[in-house]
């Protein structure tokens, strides 16, 4: 199976056109979103070309492609126009031997287990650390923000193909790969 995994759209027209030609271009099975699809939230500034109705729409086209858990940003109204579902926190996923455990990250850990990958949006900025619990030692990926990063980091996303995680940029550049 092959993944592009995304977060923090916030109501981008602009960046979620960005996003579904990569997608295309990925040749992905699922479109996996970490949540905040619509709204831009208080504490941030209003993304480029901000236009909700029109993201909700131009998701439509992929719909049955999408798997999406609920961000902090996210509201019922959000549900009533998006044509796809929004799952609850959490989510999981299994695919070429690796469990994917998917939130939007403003929550709670889920239990993890070794060899278990956590991915979150949420903050913006994209991650890749080892955390080793009880339970052992789990990977956390963050692909970083479609449309508001911070930190000087790049719109983009991460790409899961044959047991490895590639974070890419809109254009598709790739700046940090992952093998599992």
């Amino acid at each position: 199976m092959k993944f592009v995994i995304a977060s923090d759209i916030h109501g981008s027209f602009k960046y979620c056109t960005e996003l579904l030609k990569a997608f295309e271009r990925e040749g992905a099975d699922k479109l996996l979103l970490l949540g905040d699809i619509l709204y831009h939230g208080p504490r941030n500034p209003l993304p480029e070309d901000y236009a909700p109705a029109k993201v909700a729409e131009a998701l439509s086209a992929v719909k049955r492609k999408i798997l999406c858990v609920r961000g902090n940003c996210d509201s019922e109204v959000d549900q009533m126009v998006l044509p796809f579902a929004i799952s609850p926190d959490y989510a999981a996923v299994y695919a070429d031997g690796v469990n994917i455990y998917l939130s939007h990250g403003h929550r709670e850990v889920p239990p993890l287990g070794e060899k278990d990958v956590y991915i979150t949006g949420h903050t913006h900025v994209p991650l890749c650390e080892s955390v080793t619990t009880d339970g052992g030692k789990y990977l956390h990926l963050n692909p970083g923000s479609v449309s508001l990063p911070k930190e000087n980091s790049a719109h983009g996303y991460i790409l899961f193909d044959c047991g490895t995680f590639y974070f890419k940029t809109l254009d598709g550049k790739v700046f940090k790969e992952v093998k599992i």
